[in-house]
């Protein structure tokens, strides 16, 4: 019969005991904090489009092909709340945006813009064709490495975006010389890893060209997203918990 050693024993019941008071301390510190977080990120709706440009009268170079209102997208219809092909931003975002074209002009791109401010009833949208797992229509295009019903669980499905505080913006460089789009190695809105900025199994030509844009857009103020290489937002978005609901059409903004 092994002898037990009642000192390591009693280590061991110390051991333990702190262990379990760390572990309920992490869980309460963490409620708390994720209540606070809660508390700071208290959503605003706003349906003032007062703050907002045509992108295409602040940034006249820049090409339109807003994806949101054809039927070319991960959906397959267009989308609520598009009810024109224009692309809106904020004041503050459209001013950096104009320079980052400037930019790219003078290097012999232009920018191409396939979606800017996004009403949040767009979204609403998305989520509603998320949880409806038997339309599968563009999964061969948009999302053909995952199945439909972990688009939600998995983030790329959300209940509200940052596009419908306006100063976010998907787009891609337009190379003026051959008069098409650059190869960026993979498509506007594709879910998966080929979406990343840094995925690097794919040519060096491709990656170089997807830090043009990244650079050209961080050296003007634009943060990126870690999931998307066509996706930037304002560093200083003047709205950070404010999603706006008016709809994309000629009548939303305000004109004097």
């Amino acid at each position: 019969m092994k002898r037990v050693d009642k000192r390591s024993g009693r280590r061991a019941a110390m051991i333990l005991a702190a262990l379990v008071l760390f572990c309920l301390f992490g869980i309460c510190h963490g409620a708390n904090v994720s209540a606070a977080a809660e508390e700071e990120e208290e959503i605003i709706l706003s349906d003032d489009a007062s703050d907002f440009v045509l992108l295409s009268d602040a940034v006249p170079d820049a090409i339109l092909e807003i994806r949101y209102y054809s039927t070319y997208n991960f959906v397959g219809d267009r989308i609520d709340g598009y009810e024109e092909p224009l692309a809106f931003l904020t004041k503050e975002a459209a001013a950096a945006l104009k320079e980052v074209s400037d930019e790219l002009v003078s290097k012999g791109y232009r920018l191409k813009i396939f979606d800017a401010y996004r009403p949040q009833k767009a979204v609403t949208n998305f989520m509603n064709w998320a949880l409806d797992t038997d339309d599968v229509r563009m999964k061969e295009y948009f999302y053909p490495e995952l199945e439909k019903d972990v688009l939600f669980p998995q983030g790329y499905i959300a209940e509200h975006s940052g596009h419908s505080r306006g100063s976010t913006v998907d787009l891609t460089l337009f190379d003026m010389k051959t008069e098409r789009e650059v190869d960026m190695g993979g498509t506007f809105d594709y879910f998966g890893e080929l979406s990343h900025p840094d995925y690097t199994d794919i040519t060096d030509e491709q990656y170089e060209n997807r830090m043009i844009l990244r650079e050209a857009m961080l050296g003007h103020g634009f943060k990126p997203l870690v999931e998307e290489w066509w996706h930037f937002t304002l560093e200083d978005e003047p709205y950070t918990n404010t999603y706006f609901t008016f709809p994309i059409n000629s009548d939303s903004l305000v004109t004097e």
